[in-house]
This record gives C-alpha cells, sequence and structure tokens, in this order.
C-alpha cells in the first residue's frame, strides 16, 4: 500500500505544480509586456510634446551637431531615457549619451523604419554602444519644409524591468516551493486515510488465503472501503461454512476409501494422479505421497498398465484386463478402468479400480514373463562396435594414416551434425517465439568489449586486427545472452571469412535518444551483389565449400536475423566482392 500511497501524493502535488507553474509563467509574461507596453506608451507621449515645442533647424549636420547634442542631454534629464535626434536619410544629428557625430546611420534601424512607415517604431534589441539590452521607441517629425520627416528616438535600458522580473519569479518560486510542501502534507495525510483501511483489508484477505476463516474485517464507515470490508467479511462466512462441509464430506470418503478391499486410483483427464486410496498404495508399492499430484507415467509400473491407462483416457470407455505384477511381488490382479463422466458429454478422466486375484488364478495364468534383461542383449552389440572402433584405431588396417583420416572425418562429420542439430532446435524455438526475453539496461561500451575479447585469440591465429570503436555511455534495454550471441556470431563470421593479415572492426552509436546502431565490418571475400538479399535464409550457402570449411552450418545468420526482430530492431547488409562486407543492427534503446 505504500506504493499506491507515494503514486497518489505525487499525482497530487505534480497536479498542483503544473497549475501554479503555469500560472507563474502566465503572470510573468503578463507582467512583462505590460510593464513594456506602459513604457513604450509613455516614451511615445515624451516624443510627441518634445516634437512639439522643439524648432527642427535646417543645414549642414557638422553644423548642427552640437546644438542637438545640447538639447538631446538637455531632455534627458526630463525624460529619463536616452534622446537621440536623427535627419531622415538616417544621419544621427544628437543624442544624449554618445557622440553623434560617430553613430552609424540609423536609417536601416527597425524603429526608424517602422516610424516612418506606420507613424510610431519600437523595437527591443541589445544596443551596439551601451552594449545591454534597450527598449527603443521612434516616431517622425514633420518639416514645416515638406521634405521627409526627421526621427526622434528614446530608449531605455531594459536591467530594471528584468530585475522585476527575475524578482517576481524568486517570489513565485517560494510561494510554489511551500505550497509543495503543504500539498505534501496534505496529499500524505489524505493518502494515507484512504490506504489503512485497504491495508487492512488487504492483511484479512492474506488470512483467508491462509486458510484462517475466522478473520474478519474492523469496518468503521459505510462508504465504499466499508461496503468492500462487508463484502470480505461475507466472503469469509461462506468459505467456512464450506470449507466445513467439504471436510466432512472427505472425512467421509477417506474412510469408506480406506476400509475398501480394492485398490481405488483416479486420474484425470490430462493423466495426473488425483487420488491413491491405501488399498492401491499397498498393490502398487507406492506411497500416495510420492504419486498424488503427478503425472501416472512417473510411477514407472508396468507397460502394460501405463498402455492401458493412456488407452482408457483416450476412447473414454470401458477398460477390463488381468494383468502379472511383479513389483512389490508376484501377483496377478484384475484390472478396470472406468471413465468418470460428470454430465452426459463431460470427461473428467478415469477410475482404476485394482484387484488382487493371485489366489483364485494362480493355477490359470496365462501369460509367461516377457520382461528380458534388455540392457544385456543391448551390450552385445555396442560392445562389438567399440571392439571393432579400437581395432581399426589401434593399426588392424594395413594404411593407418587412411584410417585415421577416415575415422577423424566421421568424429568432425558427428560433430558437426550435433551442432546442426542444435541450430535447428534453436532456430527452431526462436521462429516459434517459445525463446523468453529477460531485458535489462545494458552498457553498451563494456559489453561489446568482453564480445570483443572473447574473439581476440581466435583472430590472432589468422593474424586479423580486431577492433572496437563505442561511444561512450550508451544504454541499450536489450536479453543480455541474446545481444551477445548476435554480435560474437557476427564477429565470428568475420574473422572466419576473412584472409590473414584482414581486419574486422566493430562501430556502435547512437541513433539520437531512442535508437542505436551497431556496424561490423570486415575485409574478407565479400558476398556477391545477387546473394545478398538470400543470406539470411536458412541453409543458404554464397560458397558452399567454403562455408563447410569454416564449420558453419548456414543458420547463423538467420539466427542472428530473428533474434534481432525479437528485440524490435532491424538488420542491414552491404557488400563489396573482394574487399569485404559490412553489417549494420538498428535497435531501439526502450523495449
Amino acid at each position: 500500500m505504500n506504493s499506491f500511497r507515494t503514486r497518489l501524493t505525487l499525482i497530487m502535488i505534480v497536479m498542483i505544480a503544473l497549475s501554479v507553474g503555469a500560472a507563474g509563467v502566465f503572470m510573468t509574461k503578463t507582467f512583462k509586456d505590460n510593464h513594456i507596453n506602459a513604457l513604450e506608451d509613455n516614451m511615445v507621449r515624451e516624443m510627441r510634446i518634445i516634437a512639439s515645442k522643439m524648432d527642427w533647424p535646417a543645414g549642414d549636420p557638422s553644423e548642427l551637431f552640437a546644438y542637438f547634442t545640447a538639447e538631446a542631454e538637455e531632455l534627458e534629464g526630463y525624460a529619463g531615457a536616452r534622446v537621440t535626434f536623427i535627419q531622415s536619410d538616417g544621419t544621427v544629428l544628437g543624442d544624449s549619451d554618445w557622440d553623434a557625430s560617430q553613430m552609424d546611420n540609423h536609417l536601416s534601424r527597425l524603429e526608424v523604419r517602422e516610424a516612418l512607415s506606420v507613424g510610431v517604431g519600437r523595437a527591443i534589441r541589445p544596443s551596439d554602444t551601451a552594449h545591454e539590452n534597450m527598449m527603443y521607441v521612434a516616431i517622425p517629425v514633420e518639416n514645416v519644409t515638406g521634405e521627409a520627416p526627421n526621427i526622434i528616438r528614446l530608449s531605455m535600458g531594459l536591467n530594471e524591468v528584468e530585475q522585476s522580473i527575475r524578482d517576481l519569479t524568486l517570489v513565485l518560486a517560494l510561494g510554489l516551493l511551500v505550497l509543495f510542501i503543504i500539498a505534501a502534507l496534505i496529499s500524505f495525510r489524505l493518502a494515507s486515510s484512504l490506504t489503512k483501511p485497504l491495508e487492512q483489508i488487504t492483511k484479512v484477505a492474506r488470512r483467508i488465503k491462509s486458510m484462517d476463516y475466522s478473520a474478519r474485517v474492523k469496518v468503521h464507515k459505510q462508504d465504499e472501503i466499508g461496503e468492500l470490508g462487508n463484502a470480505i467479511n461475507a466472503m469469509a462466512d461462506s468459505l467456512d461454512v464450506q470449507m466445513t462441509r467439504i471436510q466432512q464430506n472427505e472425512n467421509q470418503l477417506e474412510s469408506v476409501l480406506d476400509n475398501m478391499i480394492n485398490g481405488i486410483v483416479m486420474i484425470d483427464q490430462n493423466g495426473k494422479i488425483l487420488l491413491m486410496n491405501r488399498r492401491a498404495e499397498e498393490i502398487l508399492g507406492f506411497s500416495a505421497k510420492d504419486l498424488v499430484g503427478r503425472h501416472y507415467a512417473e510411477a514407472k509400473q508396468q507397460y502394460e498398465l501405463s498402455q492401458m491407462i493412456k488407452e482408457g483416457l483416450k476412447k473414454h470407455t470401458h477398460l477390463r484386463e488381468e494383468i502379472t505384477f511383479y513389483f512389490p511381488e508376484e501377483r496377478l490382479l484384475d484390472l478396470n478402468i472406468v471413465p468418470i463422466r460428470s454430465g452426459v458429454d463431460s470427461f473428467s478422466g478415469v477410475l482404476l479400480v485394482l484387484q488382487d486375484v493371485s489366489a483364485i488364478r494362480r493355477l490359470e495364468r496365462m501369460r509367461s514373463e516377457f520382461v528380458a534383461n534388455v540392457s544385456h542383449e543391448l551390450k552385445t552389440p555396442i560392445t562389438a562396435v567399440k571392439g571393432f572402433a579400437e581395432t581399426l584405431l589401434g593399426g588392424a588396417v594395413s594404411d593407418e594414416d587412411t584410417a585415421r583420416s577416415f575415422l577423424q572425418i566421421i568424429y568432425d562429420e558427428s560433430d558437426r551434425l550435433n551442432r546442426l542439430i542444435g541450430d535447428i532446435l534453436e532456430l527452431s524455438k526462436i521462429e516459434s517465439r517459445r525463446v523468453p526475453l529477460v531485458f535489462s539496461p545494458i552498457e553498451l561500451d563494456s559489453f561489446v568489449g568482453r564480445a570483443v575479447t572473447l574473439l581476440e585469440a581466435e583472430a590472432a591465429r589468422k593474424n586479423i586486427e580486431l577492433s572496437l570503436t563505442a561511444e561512450p555511455g550508451l544504454y541499450v534495454e536489450a536479453d543480455e545472452d541474446r545481444l551477445r550471441q548476435i554480435i560474437v556470431n557476427l564477429l565470428s563470421n568475420g574473422i572466419n571469412y576473412t584472409a590473414e593479415g584482414g581486419k574486422v572492426t566493430i562501430k556502435v552509436e547512437g541513433l539520437g535518444d531512442d535508437h542505436i546502431r551497431v556496424q561490423i565490418s570486415d575485409t574478407g571475400i565479400g558476398i556477391p551483389k545477387k546473394d545478398l538479399p538470400r543470406i539470411f535464409e536458412r541453409f543458404y550457402r554464397v560458397d558452399k565449400a567454403r562455408s563447410r570449411s569454416s564449420g558453419g552450418t548456414g543458420l547463423g545468420l538467420s539466427i542472428v536475423k530473428h533474434l534481432v526482430e525479437l528485440h524490435k530492431g532491424t538488420i542491414a547488409v552491404s557488400s563489396t566482392l573482394g574487399v569485404g562486407t559490412t553489417f549494420v543492427i538498428e535497435l531501439p534503446v526502450i523495449q
């Protein structure tokens, strides 16, 4: 219940956090936008007042720098902002903070262009001269001569606005933290009040499961959880009554069965032994504790008895036969297989009735012993074959080298046949998806490194360079054994089909955040282009003679392909004849 309580608490905290966080972001943005809009509107009003009260003399700009600079410096004290006068051609005539003669042409500035086009220009950008974020507002001033209008621009640093926003953000963060703590306490208290009754119900249910039918839930409130508690109590009452009745019936049945003179064995439709009475234990020589719940074949009784039971389960008919038993002592038994039906067409198993008729029909025994010493008869031909093989290897054949060569070939072919059968069984399990995959996080750098280490000795025997390039910190969720089987199989193929002095490389890299790529390349014999589409088929070989000499079964790549698909990945191959082959595997990071 602690996990449910924690989840419920976290859900409530996250919901509150999202709500308050969204409100904080909205308030911060609204405050910033409103503050900046208010400043811009004030600056527009101030510039219109300046434009209405100020003269704008004409002349050469170099003669006007002093006049406009003095005006800008004087007006800065009233406006509380940087003042700039700009001629219609973009020339700066005066600035309250900087030398206008050294300033660039401002005709291309956004606020200037907007002022000339729409009447009011606004922009926020870093200032090339002040080296901070500035807010610029500009308006045009019409000339009495009818020429192009000049520009008045006010600008103000945004440090104050940004500081106010940071202060507001800090206050919101602190408030959110306090709210988190309060919400956590309230949520935990609420979750505890909901989960404690469930914990009690769970404890009672476990006691009932352990056959303690006296356990009851204490119901304090008649809500949904209280109704669940009442239902558990009612179920316990019902189970208590039913188990009492069942116990009584079992005692009566056990008494009847234990006092019967015939042996009784009940077997269900799947062949599992359900019941054996005391007489059946004596006749068969097995304890009921050892056989009840197990398959009848595990009793290792005579073949006829097993076949009779098998036939009875198959035909659903009454069977009768007399069989001589030799364990635990010789006796003749009359066996009856009676089908058990719970309905008209419902077959649920058979009842084996065992009656000892040895004393009655000892002189009428119709069967002879058929159990022979099978071990002795099998040992004779096996001993003969072994003897001939030892004689042949000992030099009985005139050409000893040829004989040994043939024997070695027989051994190698039998070993290869064994591996082939193993690969076929493995592929069969993989294709039928009967291979359980156990996924776990795998750190690829060290994992692939260990796989490369396994094959270093094999590569060294052929003087092949085996190299690894892996991007650090990559993880993938996969079945560790099956992923190792994929990599080792492809690396082994690369080594087998690469001539001495060649090179086999493996490269591991990430593809975004959700996939990884494993690339295995060699400088081997290569694969013809016409064979590339078929190399993942079972038993397909490009060069059959070379494949057999390399010990291949033709199933390795097919196994690799199916294992990659079980990991929801893809595998591709590219090759140039005589140059080498590259296999590329892409796997999802999370299954």
